[in-house]
């Protein structure tokens, strides 16, 4: 079961650090840390999958042959499958090279446009995972900082309806970092 570890409240907007499974959020959108491809065979993407049903999988599939390649930075949107959301924002997000390859850039456009999708749609709340700090290799004490900055200028600058987001955190180690840098311990 997951638990809440802490909240604040930024513009009305309540940002929860929870430590559990991504896959078991009761929300109008789950973020999928996704390739570019939109193969959903590894790290939290294989997970959500999986536990959503074949659905997820061929809709990004027609996803991709409609549209193409995601570009990293941006996201595609399919139905939430048998999960608790009604849909699935998958994000792409850098692999993590030296830092020298607009990765900081990158990640933020991932989180940034994931939020603004969500809202986009209308939606009220949203789950991220930790992207690019799992399979593609982002350092999550450099990883957490784009993701508050990514919120902090979403929320004081673009968010309409959403009113609740929430990072979902399986590792304790990384755990950590997300209250460190959210600064709610």
């Amino acid at each position: 079961m997951n638990k809440i570890v802490n909240q604040i409240n930024l513009n009305n907007v309540f940002i929860k650090i929870i430590y559990g499974d991504i896959t078991e959020e009761k929300v109008d959108a789950i973020v999928n840390a996704a390739n570019s491809e939109l193969k959903h065979g590894g790290g939290v993407a294989e997970t959500i999958a999986k536990k959503g049903g074949p659905t997820i999988q061929e809709e990004s599939n027609e996803y991709v042959k409609k549209h193409g390649f995601i570009k990293t930075g941006n996201v595609a949107v399919t139905g939430g499958g048998k999960l608790n959301c009604k849909y699935i924002i998958h994000a792409v997000g850098p692999i993590w090279k030296d830092g020298t390859n607009n990765e900081e850039i990158l990640l933020y456009s991932a989180v940034y446009n994931s939020l603004t999708k969500a809202d986009e749609l209308g939606l009220k709340s949203i789950a991220l995972p930790a992207i690019s700090a799992g399979i593609f290799g982002y350092p999550i004490e450099k990883a957490v900082k784009m993701y508050f900055a990514a919120v902090y200028d979403f929320i004081c600058h673009s968010s309409k309806s959403l009113k609740e987001i929430r990072f979902v955190v399986y590792d304790e180690k990384l755990l950590e970092y997300f209250l460190k840098e959210f600064d709610i311990q």
